[in-house]
């Protein structure tokens, strides 16, 4: 069985051994390393953002951080939330970009982070 992973490239850089690897496999291990952020949408020759686009990749950063900083895996917030991971990945990763999340997922996904928040607290005795 063989598979289509790229050979990495090694250079070295300021004097230590750095690898070098395709974008497209860098966003792969980012994702699945749950390191990958998304990022604003690019303006319009105006300087306008696409609003629907902008607020679900600010709502993803969001999630994503607070999330992140309670230590809590999208599965377990998922769970904590009582919606579907698929739907938590499609908000964390603003997909698409022209639809909003729904408000009941939103407030759902709050609460949870909220609750967790306060477990952690009360399990580390602040």
């Amino acid at each position: 069985m063989t598979t289509d992973i790229p050979r990495p490239q090694y250079l070295t850089f300021a004097g230590k051994r750095v690898v070098v690897l395709d974008e497209e496999e860098y966003d792969r291990l980012s994702r699945r390393a749950d390191v990958w952020e998304p990022v604003l949408p690019a303006s319009d020759a105006n300087g306008n953002f696409p609003a629907v686009a902008t607020a679900n990749v600010l709502t993803a950063l969001a999630v994503l951080r607070s999330r992140r900083r309670l230590g809590l895996s999208q599965a377990e917030l998922a769970r904590l939330a009582g919606i579907r991971l698929a739907t938590l990945d499609r908000i964390e990763h603003a997909d698409p970009a022209d639809r909003m999340p729904t408000v009941r997922a939103i407030d759902k996904i709050d609460a949870a982070l909220k609750a967790a928040a306060v477990s952690r607290k009360s399990r580390n005795g602040r």
